[in-house]
């Protein structure tokens, strides 16, 4: 109890100071915690379900985020991002103060909360109707990606996780989203997106303790080109998600002004 009380209130203090003590998950794959990170020295291999697909479920830390571009990728921002983003960077501005993520908003994507979180497949002896992401973090949000051969709405809804349908690719599942808000941010620093955003998303579990996680970015009115980031979720055996208010003590949101920075001041 003692643990679970200390945590939600140093939680809103280190969010209200900008969260600059929080690892950004894209920079620092497979964060340690309770019931700590498996290792991939001598990993088993990646478990099947029943009918021979991948089984990706179990509790997983790290992987998302856009801190590390795939070998030869680049990030280019048009002028209308650009203009968002040094707005953003502004050292005499109030951006410290406007990130959604700092008043417990959802994180997007392919931004991610450095809090642990589940992947569920649903069913597991049949045809798969369903994928669901369930977050420890910000609101215990959840991300559902249609698996039942289903195109994307025609004018969807914009939400802060899109409108997601999936399929597999062998062993790696394929997640494509568009619908997306323009609230969250991709990262700390403040880089922007539109509207426009189409991701692609592959997960392939390449051993029991390893999930990787790459993400493209196609967003024509934020970056002249898309681009691929990648990364690794660890997973977290013996763990589960345990309660997380963040709104709780959440007080200090409106003293911050400056540039938004990240962890170890970037």
């Amino acid at each position: 109890m003692r643990t679970r009380l200390v945590r939600s209130f140093t939680t809103a203090a280190v969010l209200a100071a900008g969260l600059f003590l929080i690892p950004d998950p894209a920079a620092s794959q497979g964060l340690g915690g309770r019931g700590g990170n498996a290792a991939d020295a001598d990993a088993p291999p990646a478990p099947s379900l029943p009918d021979g697909r991948p089984d990706l479920s179990g509790l997983w830390n790290g992987g998302g985020g856009i801190g590390r571009l795939a070998p030869g990728e680049e990030m280019v921002m048009t002028s209308w991002a650009q203009e968002i983003f040094d707005y953003r960077q502004d050292p005499d501005g109030n951006a410290a103060n406007e990130d959604p993520n700092l008043y417990c908003l959802p994180s997007g994507v392919p931004r991610m909360s450095p809090y642990p979180w589940r992947m569920l497949q649903t069913p597991t002896h049949g045809p798969e109707t369903h994928i669901f992401i369930l977050f420890e973090g910000n609101i215990h949000s959840y991300r559902q990606i249609f698996m039942d051969g289903r195109d994307h709405p025609e004018d969807p809804d914009p939400t802060w996780f899109g409108h997601s349908i999936g399929r597999w690719e062998g062993d790696t599942l394929v997640v494509d989203s568009l619908g997306f808000n323009e609230e969250f941010w991709f990262s700390f620093q403040g880089h922007p997106h539109s509207e426009q955003l189409h991701t692609i998303e592959r997960f392939t579990r390449t051993n029991l303790n390893t999930l990787q996680w790459d993400i493209t970015i196609d967003d024509p009115m934020a970056y002249e080109k898309p681009f691929t980031a990648t990364s690794q979720a660890r997973l977290m055996p013996g763990a589960d998600i345990l309660e997380y208010i963040c709104q709780e003590n959440n007080t200090s949101e409106g003293r911050l002004r400056g540039r938004a920075i990240g962890p170890g001041g970037n």
